[in-house]
């Protein structure tokens, strides 16, 4: 008998693929006798028609044990910040492109899901960074990051400035096109395309990876994932600078507004099949060389 009793459906809007994938796993879990599942709301117009019970995530995370999650990172970065934090375990299965979070291909629904269920499968926690804008000393927006937190100008292809300060460090000041704030569990996103480094997703660590640096020295840093970043955006900026997280939320700051990036104390319950891991799956993303020394 499974231990999951309830399972939540997530799946990426408008996607054909992602509707063929989703009908074959409602297919298969209505067989399992002993399940309840629910059908996220959001995604119950990708199942018109559907007899699943449909509820809000804000009732899934209360209620589900399972998430399954249909899409691609994207999907489940959002689905990382409505659980995070809740007794519920996240599994992927990959509707999108690279997949590096979700793990399951489609023509393996069945059969990996089915382990999963049998209780075969490995599980780690993720943490995400805790965002946070002040102005004149007042909160106007908080937010949540799984893979990353960027500071950008925007629509706007111009340098902004700003000083950065770790643990209330002085760093520098810096001109660029802005700042990525990294979790190991994105050092192989947006901050990979920056030079930033590979991180295992069990190191308690960050990157903060220059967006185009007004400066050939100024490279990517690694820093305790307990560190608390300030970012103090210059009076002097012509613009107002972007504070993104996963690329999903957005606040628009003002000069002087001051960013703080933290580890929050929530964190994501990730499952895998078991044989997942990490350096193989850096190999069939990254592409690189699969033969093993002899």
């Amino acid at each position: 008998m499974s231990e999951f009793k309830c399972i939540g459906l997530i799946g990426r809007l408008a996607s054909e693929s992602t509707q063929y994938s989703l009908q074959r796993l409602v297919s298969y879990l209505s067989k399992q006798k002993t399940v309840e599942v629910i059908l996220d709301e959001e995604t119950s117009s990708v199942l018109p028609g559907t007899e699943l019970k449909i509820q809000p995530r804000s009732v899934l995370a209360k209620k589900c044990d399972l998430i399954i999650v249909v899409g691609g990172d994207g999907s489940l970065l959002a689905a990382a910040r409505a659980f995070a934090g809740f007794d519920v375990k996240i599994l992927g299965i990959n509707r999108g492109r690279l997949g590096f979070l979700t793990d399951i291909s489609p023509d393996e629904i069945e059969y990996k899901v089915g382990e999963v269920l049998e209780g075969e499968y490995t599980s780690e926690q993720r943490f995400l960074l805790n965002s946070e804008v002040y102005r004149d000393g007042e909160l106007i927006s908080k937010d949540l990051a799984l893979n990353d937190v960027v500071i950008h100008p925007g629509k706007f292809i111009r340098m902004i400035e700003f000083e950065l300060y770790i643990d209330g460090e002085f760093v520098y000041r810096q001109r660029s096109d802005g700042l990525i704030i990294s979790s190991p569990t994105g050092s192989t996103a947006y901050a990979l395309s920056c030079g930033g480094p590979i991180m295992h997703p069990q190191l308690n660590a960050m990157i903060l990876a220059p967006m185009n640096p007004h400066t050939l020295t100024s490279r990517p840093i690694v820093v305790s994932g307990d560190s608390q970043v300030r970012l103090l955006v210059s009076k002097v900026n012509n613009l107002n600078p972007h504070v993104s997280c996963d690329g999903q939320t957005h606040v628009v700051s003002q000069p002087e507004d001051e960013i703080l990036v933290k580890k929050s104390d929530r964190k994501l319950q990730l499952i895998h099949p078991v044989g997942h891991n990490f350096y193989d799956t850096c190999r069939t993303k990254l592409g690189w060389a699969s033969q093993a020394a002899k």
